[in-house]
């Protein structure tokens, strides 16, 4: 199970640039909070990266992304993407699951899932669905959910079709 700023490091760069654009027509503020953290890390002011133009500043928000002080943006970045341009891939796990949702948004996820529904589930999303976005998103609501899966942190470790290398 990759950590968020360990899946930008691994992630295709033409992926990694797709979130960051889409991020910034679909979700601004998301966009500027991941500007300004990386401006306060990088010690510089958030109106300077922000005068870069926006191929370069991407350029920049990207080598960053990657790192571990950027965990924590890296992991909202991935969750807001998610959430705002891949709800269909949301939906058909928690779908396949019978896990109750509200347009791939979860309340509360059961303690465990059996293998049988979760090989199912993972073999027809990887179907439907870009197979590095899968492994985005899986990887994300392993770290992000709090509710451990040892058989999906098998799978993730294990099964060659979820691994971004």
């Amino acid at each position: 199970m990759l950590t968020s700023h360990e899946l930008f490091g691994f992630m295709p760069p033409t992926l990694a640039k797709q979130i960051l654009d889409e991020t910034h027509t679909n979700n601004r503020e998301l966009y500027d909070a991941t500007l300004a953290s990386l401006a306060k890390a990088r010690k510089l002011r958030p109106i300077f990266l922000s005068r870069i133009p926006k191929e370069g500043r991407n350029t920049i928000i990207l080598e960053n992304l990657g790192r571990a002080y950027m965990e924590e943006h890296a992991a909202l970045l991935i969750r807001g993407w998610l959430v705002k341009s891949q709800p269909a891939l949301l939906c058909d796990f928690l779908d396949g699951l019978s896990i109750k949702h509200e347009n791939g948004v979860v309340e509360t996820l059961p303690d465990s899932v059996d293998d049988s529904s979760l090989n199912k589930t993972i073999d027809t999303i990887l179907a439907k669905h870009s197979r590095e976005v899968v492994v985005i998103y899986l990887n994300a609501f392993t770290s992000m959910n709090g509710t451990e899966w040892p058989n999906l942190a098998q799978m993730l470790t294990s099964d060659a079709r979820l691994q971004l290398a």
